[in-house]
This record gives C-alpha cells, structure tokens and sequence, in this order.
C-alpha cells in the first residue's frame, strides 16, 4: 500500500533525537574505552555511525511495470454515472513506476523544514520507491503528467531533506568531540579531585638511605574513585610529589657516581640501569622493574600498580643529537593515554658536559610533540611539556637528566 511521503516525522525532531542518541552512547562507554581509545578512532567511529546516509535518486535506473486492475468510473462523466448511485468499475492498468535509490529509506517519511502541502504517494522499499497509478486506455496524457508531476515533487521535497542533513552531518564529528572531551575532563577532574584528597602512601622505617635522601621506605597505593557496574574504573596515575620523589631517588645517583667512579667506569647502559633499578625497588617495594618492549630488546625503566604502569623512563648514551631524538620518539612510543609522567635518562661519557647541556634543549624544542620548556630547578636536568603521540590535546611531561658517567682508562 502507498502512503503519503515526507510526512510522518518532523525531520528536525528526527536529527535532534539522533544527537541526543549520540550523546548517549557517549555517556554509556566505559571508563577505560574513553580514557585508552585514540580520539580520532571513537570520532571516525562515531561519524560512520550517527551521519545521515541521505538517499540518492538512480533515475537514469527506473522501470515500469503494469498490470490488469478494475478502475472505479462512478464520477467520470466521460462514464456516465450508475442508475442507482452505486460504483460503476471497468476494466483498467495500474503502471508502477519504480525508482531505485541508495541511502537510507526512512528519510522519505520525513517531513523538512520546507515542504509541499500535497507531497506524492508511493510505496517505499528498502531500495526503491514504487508509484501506483491506475489509468484507462484513455488516461494517457493525463497520467504521464501525473508521473511527471509526483517525480518533480518527490526531487523538491527530497532536495530540502538534504539541505538538513548536509547540515547535520557537517556537525556530527563537533558534536562527538565536544560530548568525549566533556565526559574525559568530567573523569580527569574526578581522578584529580580523588588525588587532591591525599595520596595514600605506605611508609617503611627501614628504607636503605646508602644512595637516597628520604628515610622512609614507600609503597605506591593511589585511591581509584569507586567502581560503576558495567563501567571499567579509571586508571592509576602519579601525583606531582610522588613524580619528584622518584626524579630526586635517581638524581641521587650522580652522587654516588661522584664518590665511587672507578665501579661505574666499565658500567654498560644495562648496568647503570640496574643500579637504578635497586634504588628504586628499595623505595617502592619492588614495583620497578626493567621491562623489554621493542624486538632489539632495549628496556624502560618503570613502575606499575594494578598491573599499569604509571612512570616510565628511558636510559640512553649520549651519542649526538640524532640518537637523542630517536630515543625521545621511542619513549613516546611506549606511552599510553594514560601515561602523564616519563623520564628521559642520558648517561654522558667522554664529551665535555656543558656541550651535552647545551644540545638537548634544541633537540627536545625542536620534536613536533614538544609544547612548552618549563621551570626546572636543576643543572643537569630540564622538563617540558609534550604532547601525547595518539592525541594531540593530551599532555605529558618529560623530565630529561643528565648524568656524567666516568669514563674508561
């Protein structure tokens, strides 16, 4: 059976409850999809799913097909009319005429924002639109235009459906950016406030002090905010201060390289990475650990909790600029969104120290990730502000330092 097109919905209500769909989807991903996924991935997602397939007319591809059918003549004078008032039928041919199209067939039912007080009448299938039209033998004339007349209106009504929807889909990606970056700043601000309430620490008083300051032996423990049913629970992070003291238990090492240089004189980037790795473990209960991530078997220096990492550093020689870059790009490699705080440790050996210094700022200044140079209170260290690989509009900040490694006889 036909029915009336481009008037069961309002089309602008339609568009308004798709966005509000897609908003909802949003709020109703998990903690972890949110957080872990790559921007542009849920936004490319997000857009193949919520744009408007807006249908397109294949005229050059409509058929017509007919058959016998009975025409009711009761008020065609050219029929006369019945002696008792009753219908007066002959015998007819009801043409359809089918049109094929693409795209999505409930649009036909949608009324725009402009539209025809008359719109045309057909049957919609899931690939074409089919139009009825009982005729005479007689009715030639009159019913191609009928056809002609119903065709024009249906590219007219069609033609202001796709003014709104072109308009819609230009919005979808906006819109879906704009209801992640909310939901993801709602969930960091949550986390932070989380932190701001203190960061649960386990203390020892038998924490080995041979190579570090603090006296105190530390267990990282950070509060998860409590978990929603059907949703993951956010992440762990680093606090500012927990983030220094790690920096301050490795910079602690320049003093005992100082002290002792003829044990560190033959050490090897493995071997000065272990060193680091005991003082580290004696102050976080063993959550440090050397782990492998590339096939050429090249580790970070890193400390996890609940199984994620939540510091990781990358020990490299200075070999020139070029190597520094290329290890930059490899500690960027092994972050996760999650991942805020990271180290870059460079052990120099036989170049003069002041040159190495000198160097690292127009290496790091000049990576397309790096966003800002920050404050750093330190001779032989600096900080920045990178961006993440995967997003640009997250942050992550690099602490480089600089240690002067005794040199072989």
């Amino acid at each position: 059976m036909t029915e009336l097109l481009f008037s069961k919905r309002d089309l602008a209500g339609a568009l308004t409850n798709h966005e509000n769909d897609l908003k909802k989807e949003i709020l109703g991903l998990s903690e972890d999809r949110i957080l872990t996924t790559s921007l542009d991935d849920l936004l490319d997602y997000f857009c193949e799913k919520y744009e408007v397939d807006m249908p397109k007319l294949n005229e050059e591809g409509t058929y017509t097909d007919h058959g016998d059918t009975i025409v009711d003549v009761s008020r065609r004078f050219d029929y006369g009319s019945s002696r008792f008032g009753g219908p007066q039928q002959a015998h007819g041919t009801r043409y359809e005429i089918h049109v094929p199209f693409d795209g999505d067939a409930d649009l036909f039912r949608w009324q725009p924002s402009r539209y025809d007080f008359s719109p045309p009448r057909a049957r919609i299938r899931n690939d074409r639109l089919v139009f009825e039209y009982d005729a005479l033998p007689s009715d030639t004339s009159a019913l191609q235009s009928q056809i002609e007349s119903d065709l024009s209106k249906l590219r007219r009504n069609l033609g202001w459906v796709e003014e709104q929807v072109k308009q819609f889909n230009s919005r979808v990606r906006q819109i879906a950016k704009g209801a992640i970056e909310a939901r993801r700043g709602s969930l960091m601000r949550a986390q932070e406030t989380a932190l701001s309430l203190g960061f649960p620490v386990k203390r020892r008083a038998d924490a080995p002090s041979t190579y570090s300051a603090p006296e105190v032996r530390r267990k990282i423990a950070p509060k998860l905010p409590p978990m929603t049913p059907g949703r993951g629970a956010l992440e762990p992070v680093l606090d500012a201060a927990e983030y220094e003291h790690i920096l301050g238990v490795m910079s602690n090492m320049v003093t005992v390289m100082e002290r002792s240089p003829s044990a560190f004189r033959e050490m090897q980037e493995e071997d000065l990475r272990q060193h680091f790795l005991v003082q580290l473990n004696a102050q976080y209960e063993g959550q440090a650990t050397a782990e492998t991530f590339n096939a050429n078997g090249k580790t970070d220096i890193l400390i996890r909790v609940e199984g994620k990492n939540i510091f990781i550093a990358e020990c490299k020689f200075w070999n020139g600029p070029t190597h520094l870059a290329k290890a930059l790009d490899q500690l960027l490699s092994y972050t996760t969104w999650r991942d805020t705080k990271t180290a870059l440790l460079v052990f120099n050996r036989n170049v003069q120290m002041s040159t190495v210094l000198d160097r690292i700022p127009e290496v790091v200044e000049q990576h397309p990730n790096h966003k800002a140079t920050l404050n750093y209170d330190s001779e032989t260290g600096f900080r920045y502000t990178l961006t993440h690989k995967d997003d640009p509009e997250r942050d992550l900040t690099l602490t480089v330092l600089v240690f002067d490694v005794p040199a072989g006889d």
